[in-house]
C-alpha cells in the first residue's frame, strides 16, 4: 500500500493507523498549495480531489475520504480493537465517533484554514469548536480513550484534530480530560513513530 500524506494533515490519523496495524506500505508526501508530488508530479492524477489521505492498493486502486480510508485500514487489519467485527454493537460506537470527528471536529476547523476568513467569522469558529470539544470531554468522562481501555480508529482521528487546536488559538488546557488523552495517545508507539517520520517531533536516541 502507499499513503499519500501531509504532515500534520488529516492524513495523519491514517499513517497513525497503518503504524498500529503494523501493515508494510510506502508514504509519499503531498505539497497540498502545489498538488505535486516529491518527484513534481501532478498529485491529481492519483486523487483528482486534490486532499489527502488517498490510500492506493495493491491492484491499483485508490481509496479517498479519511473516515473511509480509517475503515477500511481497521477491517483489513482484523483488529477487534480498532474497529469491532460486523455484528459486533462496539462497532458502531467507533463509527459514530468516527463520523461525529469527521463531521462536527474536522470540517468545523475549516473556517480557521481559509485566510479569507475575518476575524469574527474565525472567532465564531472557535467557538462552535469549544462546545463540540465540551460534549467530547463530557463523554469520554475517566475513559483512556472514546470507547474504552482500546485506542481506535476514532481515536487516531480524534489524535490530530487535537493537535490542530494549537495552530487556531484554541486552548487545550480547558479540557483536562482531552488533555491527558492527546498527552496519552502521543505516548504510543505507533504515534510516535508518525511524528516524527513526518518532521514534527524531534527523532529520540539512544543516550
Amino acid at each position: 500500500m502507499k499513503l499519500y500524506y501531509s504532515p500534520g494533515a488529516c492524513s495523519q490519523a491514517a499513517h497513525i493507523v497503518l503504524h498500529e496495524t503494523g501493515f508494510s506500505h510506502d508514504s509519499m508526501s503531498v505539497d497540498l498549495r502545489a498538488k505535486t508530488l516529491e518527484d513534481g508530479s501532478d498529485y491529481l492524477r492519483i486523487n483528482p480531489k486534490g486532499a489527502v489521505p488517498a490510500l492506493e492498493l495493491e491492484n491499483g486502486e485508490v481509496l479517498t475520504e479519511n473516515a473511509v480510508i480509517l475503515q477500511y485500514l481497521g477491517d483489513r487489519s482484523g483488529s477487534t480493537d480498532l474497529l469491532p467485527p460486523l455484528g459486533d454493537f462496539r462497532r458502531y460506537r467507533v463509527l459514530e465517533w468516527l463520523n461525529f470527528v469527521a463531521t462536527e471536529l474536522h470540517k468545523g476547523f475549516a473556517p480557521l484554514w481559509n485566510p479569507a476568513s475575518a476575524s469574527e467569522w474565525k472567532q465564531a469558529t472557535r467557538d462552535q469548536l469549544a462546545k463540540k470539544f465540551d460534549y467530547v470531554e463530557q463523554q469520554l468522562g475517566d475513559r483512556p480513550f472514546l470507547t474504552g481501555n482500546q485506542f481506535t480508529i476514532a481515536d487516531a482521528y480524534l489524535f490530530v484534530m487535537l493537535g490542530w487546536t494549537a495552530m487556531h488559538d484554541i486552548d487545550i488546557g480547558r479540557w483536562p480530560g482531552l488533555t491527558a488523552f492527546q498527552e496519552r495517545a502521543a505516548k504510543r508507539p505507533s504515534v510516535r513513530q508518525v511524528l516524527e517520520f513526518e518532521g514534527l517531533v524531534e527523532t529520540e536516541t539512544a543516550s
